[in-house]
């Protein structure tokens, strides 16, 4: 039997600025400010009834530039105040908005253009010549966007909620980037989990009028869009955005708003436990989530109240949020999800305690893979269960433990050794800043081989990082494929490990140095 949520909530079948602004002439208050610059937070910023204004004068504009329903366009920008102007405003209008990595160059832009079908295409001052050089290779013609009010349409039956919002893509880590279909729906449930969570606490109201966010993770992501779009306008929780990510600006920041939510990503929660700055005297964070695997490191190295965890990869769990954290557990589903622990056979369902592939399924969850209809069906049953590609467990308490990416784990004389842990572990090491491991074939075997940074003024050998893991862990996850001291881990802008940059690295060492290795 399937694990299930203990909640269950309405989800109902709207459009998603509905949802947000309940209709397009609404009152909504003219004080209260939903975003603001934090460079510039006095003069740079939106009321409720402004943003909502500037959105529908961008949908307008949209429309009399001649897009369709289904049109799909594309945002080529960083972080900005009128990011979530043009997320919003695209989607009123009936398209679908899909989101580019800013650093993209132009070749890359032009793959994510004609995969998508982009019709128009809105460009960052900063990123106007590599969109255009990208159009040019996409076929594209250019198109002016500008316009006044708009109403936008309701969306009230399942077959109309089901319209797809935002093509979001992949990162392309294993290949090139697919653009993951998400509809009204989804958002919407996902958007009313996420905050369904919240409203379990008691004194929810209170916290409310307290509640300041700081956004700098990237908006083109869905992670970003879902709790600083659509979550924060919906709580009317202030949000001060970030141009792009900067670690003592983000601690200055913290401070200078009186942040009560950091939503973090892994590398960020390893500079909270490291960095120099942090010890200097910043205030400890209120509260903190996103930070999934990472709870061992937080704590020993520095006191994180009342730490979260948080699983963004389906978004379908969280934690209650009068009940603190003391493992690494990604929490538990969130209302109206499922969740199964599935044997390598893909048949065999497991039980508590068990390891397998986490499957999931809820209304939250994408439609699917766009224009891949194979790719699809490899990561979605026809019934609806999400195949997440992670390793994980389900303890007594209904608690989700995600042990590793099935891809990603390192197999040591027929055992799984999953990498996460031993980074996790390394990370302890006082002179560790950042660590990455993978697997490298020797002798007709798989063998862990550790990628060190080490922390300014610290020294280590390989030895020293060999000993450390040694004693911790048993001996066919011990450190038995080198180590590696390098200036940085080659991360994604969402900081996920570039394991492949790694491999070819290792690839070259181990050739270098006479190692008999097959990468």
């Amino acid at each position: 039997m399937p694990f299930t949520s203990r909640w269950q909530i309405n989800i109902p079948d709207i459009h998603l600025a509905s949802l947000l602004f309940t209709s397009p002439s609404h009152p909504l208050s003219k004080t209260h400010r939903c975003y603001s610059e934090a460079a510039r937070p006095d003069t740079h910023y939106f009321t409720t009834h402004d943003f909502r204004l500037w959105c529908q004068r961008l949908a307008a504009g949209l429309r009399k530039a001649g897009l369709q329903k289904g049109d799909r366009v594309l945002l080529f920008s960083g972080n900005d105040i009128y990011f979530p102007v043009v997320f919003l405003g695209i989607i009123m209008a009936g398209g679908i908005f899909t989101g580019a990595n800013p650093t993209y160059v132009a070749r890359e832009l032009a793959f994510q253009l004609q995969d998508s079908g982009t019709t128009f295409l809105i460009c960052a001052d900063d990123r106007l010549d590599t969109g255009i050089e990208a159009a040019q290779i996409a076929g594209m013609g250019k198109d002016k966007v500008f316009g006044g009010g708009f109403t936008w349409d309701e969306l009230s039956t399942p077959e109309k909620s089901d319209q797809t919002l935002a093509l979001n893509y992949s990162s392309g880590t294993t290949g090139r980037p697919k653009g993951v279909e998400i509809s009204h729906k989804n958002y919407t449930a996902n958007m009313l989990q996420y905050n369904h969570m919240f409203y379990l606490n008691p004194d929810w109201k209170e916290r409310s009028k307290r509640a300041r966010w700081l956004c700098f993770l990237p908006m083109y992501h869905a992670m970003a869009q879902n709790i600083f779009i659509a979550a924060a306008l919906n709580r009317e929780v202030p949000v001060y955005i970030m141009p792009k990510f900067d670690f003592v600006k983000m601690l200055e920041y913290t401070q200078k708003f009186r942040i009560s939510d950091l939503i973090l990503v892994p590398p960020v929660v390893i500079a909270l436990a490291k960095h120099p700055a942090v010890k200097r005297g910043f205030t400890p964070i209120l509260r903190s989530k996103g930070l999934a695997l990472w709870g061992r490191t937080c704590r020993l190295t520095w006191n994180l109240s009342n730490l979260r965890h948080g699983r963004t990869t389906c978004s379908i769990m969280g934690w209650v949020p009068t009940e603190k954290s003391y493992s690494a557990s990604v929490g538990e589903l969130h209302a109206n999800c499922e969740a199964k622990i599935m044997d390598d056979d893909g048949t065999t369902e497991l039980g508590p305690n068990q390891r397998g592939e986490l499957w999931v399924r809820g209304q939250n969850i994408m439609k699917g893979y766009w224009r891949n209809t194979q790719a699809t069906k490899e990561i979605k049953t026809e019934d609806g269960w999400l195949k997440t590609g992670d390793i994980a467990y389900v303890n007594s308490d209904g608690r989700f433990h995600v042990v590793d990416r099935k891809k990603e784990l390192i197999k040591v004389k027929g055992n799984q050794v999953a990498p996460a842990e031993l980074e996790a572990l390394l990370l302890e090491h006082p002179a560790v800043a950042d660590a990455a491991v993978i697997g490298v074939p020797m002798n007709n075997d798989e063998r862990p081989r550790a990628y060190i940074v080490l922390r300014t003024g610290h020294s280590a050998t390989e030895q020293d990082i060999v000993s450390f893991i040694d004693g911790k862990v048993s001996a066919i996850k011990r450190i038995t494929g080198g180590v590696a001291f390098v200036d940085a881990i080659p991360k994604n802008p969402s900081g996920k490990i570039l394991r492949k940059a790694l491999r070819d690295q290792a690839k070259q060492e181990m050739q270098g140095s006479g190692v008999a290795a097959k990468l």
